[in-house]
């Protein structure tokens, strides 16, 4: 007997992952994501109804709330596509069924979408990007491009198959402490790669004078004593070269002093700051302008 149950193909389910990516596109506030939820949905439902009323009760199911991670939703959609494909083929999957999968899978999987993209990922080729465009590589943006869509993209595409292959059944391989195993591991990773980015991202210069000390005859360049032209500045560049100061006098600082100690301890120490402001709940929209306040003020007074 010849198999006669309507199958979504893989081109099908290409054009479901593609219009996934606008599953944003119509936010509101009554349902939240479920018009870029449905024009995703619109090629299987096409594929698997052929009648104009199966097709419109099928639009009007997916109606319903849906709201979690714009990404983390491809694994929903994948469980989603199985059972319309299983309900299209005469399987007892009602409305209730495939509503009730789709709630009970987005809150807990949209919990690990911001720890894994917005605080792992996002940062991590941000700030590696960043420190090669200030640089003058003008690979960096082109890379943070490249590198995110790839990594967006393929887990997208990737855990929609995933879940149109596990079916009903992802919801049972999820229920363990798999997404919290996850998250953990995510948000250290996060911390860790964020952390050593502190002396880097985060400069603060101490400008008031500790002490200025009078340099011996032959520890700095003698300008007046230099010839005139190019025989001048070629001495002058290799004196500066063989470690003589520019001028006869060595000033210290307070920031030398404090490099001398601990480098980037006063960027640190403002780091920990800004995070204990957080934890206090202060708005960080407060904090930013509380910074370029402090920052002027502390330039004016020549402190910084």
């Amino acid at each position: 007997m010849a198999d006669n149950k309507i199958k979504l193909t893989k081109s099908d389910r290409l054009h479901v992952w593609w219009r996934s990516t606008f599953i944003q596109g119509s936010w509101n506030y009554e349902r939240m994501q479920n018009g870029g939820w449905t024009y995703a949905m619109i090629p299987a439902i096409k594929k698997l109804y052929t009648s104009k009323e199966d097709r419109a009760a099928a639009l009007k199911r997916h109606l319903e709330f849906f709201n979690t991670h714009p990404y983390i939703a491809s694994p929903i959609l994948g469980v989603t596509l199985a059972l319309e494909e299983e309900r299209s083929n005469g399987a007892p999957v009602d409305d209730v069924t495939i509503q009730g999968v789709k709630v009970g899978m987005m809150g807990p999987l949209a919990g690990i979408g911001d720890p894994v993209f917005w605080f792992t990922v996002k940062p991590i080729l941000g700030a590696l990007a960043a420190t090669m465009a200030m640089s003058g590589n003008i690979l960096g943006p082109i890379i943070y491009f490249i590198a995110w869509n790839l990594i967006r993209m393929g887990f997208t595409w990737y855990t929609q198959e995933f879940g149109y292959k596990a079916g009903s059944k992802i919801s049972e391989d999820l229920s363990g402490n798999l997404l919290r195993d996850v998250t953990k591991g995510a948000s250290i990773l996060g911390m860790f790669i964020l952390g050593s980015l502190v002396n880097k991202w985060v400069t603060i210069t101490w400008t008031p004078v500790v002490a200025t000390t009078k340099l011996a005859d032959g520890a700095f360049i003698n300008w007046d004593k230099l010839p005139s032209g190019a025989a001048g500045i070629q001495k002058a560049l290799q004196g500066q070269a063989d470690g003589l100061a520019l001028s006869s006098s060595k000033v210290t600082t307070l920031q030398d002093n404090l490099d001398s100690l601990i480098p980037g301890l006063s960027a640190l120490l403002l780091t920990l700051l800004c995070m204990w402001l957080l934890k206090k709940k202060v708005s960080p929209i407060i904090i930013i302008l509380g910074l370029f306040v402090v920052g002027v003020l502390f330039h004016v007074l020549n402190l910084m």
